[in-house]
């Protein structure tokens, strides 16, 4: 298990994006990533829960079975108790079993960018509440406990911010006449020679054995004596007399000359071709939005797009887009939440419903993509 990266989420939909996102840009299989509790439902937070007193593995894959292979065989070490309460407070585990250390590397950034939340802080907020370890008969925190919980760790965190900047955030208070400057980016595209290889030419010189065939003559004297018995003729009598005579012999020899000839030519050129890159990147644009102020009576049952827009920004902000692009979405889950028809009933059972009446009049706003937008909204009004 020196490979199995395990982080907490408070949001189903933060989880499952982060699931997804494992498949597609980690490389990993589904055999490899889980999701606990599977469902976003009641019942499959109870099977949750009851997992956790399932070490075995004979019904697949347990929170139970997990602890106990991971920290041994004390369930309710520190550490498995830890991880345990997430689970009973309305926290997701998401884990990955990698195959290397880089794997799990790329698992926990992944991961990470999904806000899974920081278990340590979250256990020392509960330390400080009275917490004093994981219980496996305690009961699983109801919707508002699980709101109120961790509206109290919200406020600690804001605390502490505070207390070490030593003052609380003010808004910022536009007098007449002032000026807010919209800020854009914008991107600049150049060129640059770099070198992208070449040729190197070498020159060597090597001998190769040849051979020709060429005919030769070659002369020899022959001297053959003949014995003869005859009389002298008058220029054999003339021949009587002293002298020297020579004869000699020629022979051929082979003469090898060399001449040079070009036989090839080797031409180093380049060739030059032009291509079109497209350049892709993000530029930052400050947007000023007006929003009118009035006021409201303490106590009313309203969601501020203020709520929406803090969800907006940990949702969809990472992606690009707009706030505007999805406000509606937002506001269709509220008003759903508020008819009278729907009173009572979980999210789960109003999605098919919601989904279709959305698809009927969002055409241009597929249900994937504002999905959690519409659940944000139920569940904010639902909650209060």
């Amino acid at each position: 298990m020196d490979n199995t990266v395990v982080a907490v989420f408070d949001e189903y939909g933060h989880a499952q994006n982060a699931v997804n996102a494992l498949y597609a840009e980690g490389g990993f299989s589904q055999a490899d990533v889980k999701l606990s509790p599977a469902e976003d439902t009641s019942e499959g937070r109870q099977q949750a829960l009851r997992s956790q007193q399932d070490t075995s593995d004979s019904g697949g894959w347990s929170i139970g079975g997990f602890f106990s292979s991971l920290f041994g065989s004390d369930q309710h070490g520190s550490d498995a108790g830890v991880y345990s309460e997430a689970v009973r407070r309305g926290s997701y585990l998401v884990t990955v079993y990698a195959d290397s250390e880089d794997q799990a590397d790329r698992a926990a950034d992944i991961l990470q960018r999904f806000n899974a939340v920081d278990l340590d802080q979250r256990a020392s907020h509960w330390r400080s509440s009275g917490w004093t370890g994981y219980q496996s008969n305690a009961p699983m925190y109801t919707a508002e406990e699980i709101q109120k919980d961790r509206d109290m760790y919200s406020k600690t965190q804001v605390s502490q911010t505070q207390t070490q900047t030593g003052s609380k955030a003010q808004p910022q208070t536009a007098r007449s006449g002032d000026a807010i400057p919209v800020i854009e980016e914008q991107l600049q595209v150049g060129k640059r020679v770099v070198q992208r290889g070449g040729v190197r030419i070498f020159r060597h010189v090597t001998e190769t054995p040849v051979e020709e065939s060429v005919q030769l003559r070659e002369e020899r004297v022959m001297v053959e004596r003949t014995p003869v018995d005859q009389p002298a003729s008058a220029a054999d009598i003339e021949a009587f007399k002293e002298g020297t005579t020579e004869v000699r012999a020629t022979a051929e020899e082979a003469v090898v000359g060399k001449t040079a000839r070009v036989v090839e030519e080797v031409r180093v050129g380049k060739e030059v071709s032009e291509r079109t890159e497209t350049v892709k990147d993000t530029v930052r644009r400050t947007d000023v939005e007006v929003e009118q102020l009035g006021a409201q009576a303490s106590g009313g049952n309203v969601v501020g797009d203020e709520d929406f827009r803090t969800h907006w920004q940990t949702a969809y902000g990472s992606g690009g887009g707009r706030y505007e692009d999805y406000a509606s979405a937002y506001r269709y889950g509220a008003d759903l939440a508020n008819q009278q028809k729907y009173r009572g009933y979980r999210w789960d059972e109003v999605e098919s419903h919601a989904r279709s009446d959305w698809e009927a009049s969002n055409a241009g706003s597929p249900w994937d993509k504002t999905k959690q937008a519409v659940r944000y909204g139920w569940e904010k009004m639902t909650r209060r």
